[in-house]
């Protein structure tokens, strides 16, 4: 499932593959399970919350330079308020195959 949302500098498409999921399990350290019971929750950590925009712009089409250039501009030096939302519609599109609905 691909969500779409608007992140920095325009509208961008935001998806986790099977392979970016192991990706961030491995880069994060938790099973993809753990983070989408905790992060809309609240409890993450902020690598995670960058990991998971960057993996999922990847997986949206951006290519990797693309996408880690996007989540050190607009995720990692940005208020949470405004990565936090993407993050968690794109767990909830991993969890229940359609992102919460606002």
């Amino acid at each position: 499932m691909t969500h779409t949302a608007f992140f920095g500098d325009g509208n961008h498409a935001f998806a986790l593959t099977p392979e970016l999921i192991l990706e961030l399990e491995r880069k994060t350290g938790a099973g993809i399970g753990a983070l989408c019971m905790r992060v809309p929750d609240g409890h993450f950590r902020h690598a995670e919350l960058v990991e998971i925009i960057r993996l999922s712009l990847i997986g949206g089409g951006s290519t990797p330079k693309e996408a880690a250039a996007l989540a050190d501009t607009y995720a990692a030096k940005r208020p949470l308020i405004e990565s936090f939302p993407i993050a968690t519609a794109v767990l909830q599109a991993v969890w229940s195959g359609a992102p919460a609905q606002a």
